[in-house]
């Protein structure tokens, strides 16, 4: 694959710095931006250049112009589904008008590929079918999953207009080594950090609402399998399984050996009941593949918190 100068938008953050690992052993040059509302400075590659900053702002825009980057992983959102319910205005700014400010920086200084990190933990709503495929109807009941669904749109008129090769990749609740606990699919950090420190853990509802926990590195491959994408892909990230919060609070609970009980309280506002997404897709035009089984991830992320701990 050809070297390209990329930026990664978000990349100090839990996924955004794995894929930025990715992209430099890959033999990349690699900037990210990130504003560290949520990332942490730890998580950024020795050998990326970084530049503190948010991506509505006219710095972001300029940055972008400046580096005339060939390619954009744009991972930087506002990423807390609950936050998006209580306060919608803030979401759309963020992962709306944040996107297009860095769209129209590249389309005026060459970008030619956008990898997008999309959803489809909330992007289908309540599913009729499980697992759901990319062609499943999206009716997201959250504004997180609204503006993600927007952003798709954008990108396909980027792509039609200006000829922008786009992947847009929608994730299940990913995982993994330095996840931090905000957002749903930060119920793994909440678990380990809780039960590796001998307290009793938060389960709301009866723990039977379901998820699909998709392996960070399985996230990895499919990023840089969508860099070498033509035109304009969406491509689920999922394993197809669902597994309910009670299901996966006594996995981890045995992996640790910790005699924990959670505690349960009132279910959230807002929140699906189910979700499983699979990935025909990416399977059959990107070529990358969804493989870690749960526990042998989890495993992987508690040594990493454990690690961490210590």
């Amino acid at each position: 694959m050809e070297k390209m100068k990329v930026i990664v938008t978000g990349g100090a953050g839990f996924i955004g710095s794995h894929v930025a690992d990715a992209l430099i052993a890959g033999g990349h040059r690699v900037v990210i931006l990130d504003n560290l509302a949520t990332g942490r400075r730890q998580n950024i590659p020795e050998k990326a250049e970084f530049h503190e900053v948010d991506i509505r702002s006219e710095d972001a825009a300029r940055i972008v112009e400046e580096v005339r980057p060939q390619a954009m992983f744009h991972l930087a959102a506002q990423m807390d589904v609950r936050k998006s319910v209580y306060d919608p205005s803030f979401d759309a700014d963020v992962n709306l008008r944040g996107m297009l400010n860095l769209l129209e920086a590249g389309r005026k200084s060459g970008l030619r590929k956008v990898v997008f990190s999309s959803t489809g933990g909330a992007i289908y709503g309540e599913q009729d079918v499980y697992p759901a495929d990319e062609q499943h109807a999206t009716w997201p009941i959250s504004p997180y999953g609204i503006a993600k669904l927007a952003s798709e749109k954008y990108l396909f008129f980027y792509h039609k207009q200006y000829g922008l090769d786009v992947t847009c990749l929608r994730y299940a609740n990913v995982y993994g080594p330095r996840q931090n606990p905000h957002g749903e699919a930060g119920v793994v950090a909440i678990f380990s950090r809780k039960l590796l420190g001998g307290e009793r853990p938060l389960i709301f509802g009866d723990g039977s609402i379901t998820r699909d926990y998709v392996y960070v590195a399985d996230v990895v491959r499919a990023n840089l399998a969508g860099l070498g994408a033509d035109g304009y892909v969406l491509a689920n990230v999922g394993t197809g399984r669902e597994t309910s919060v009670e299901e996966l609070f006594s996995t981890m609970r045995d992996i640790i050996k910790a005699d924990i009980d959670p505690i349960f309280e009132e279910p959230r506002p807002g929140e699906q009941q189910r979700s499983s997404i699979h990935s025909p897709h990416i399977l059959g035009t990107l070529g990358a593949k969804v493989e870690t089984p749960l526990r042998a991830g989890l495993e992987e992320t508690i040594a990493w918190f454990r690690q961490e701990g210590a």
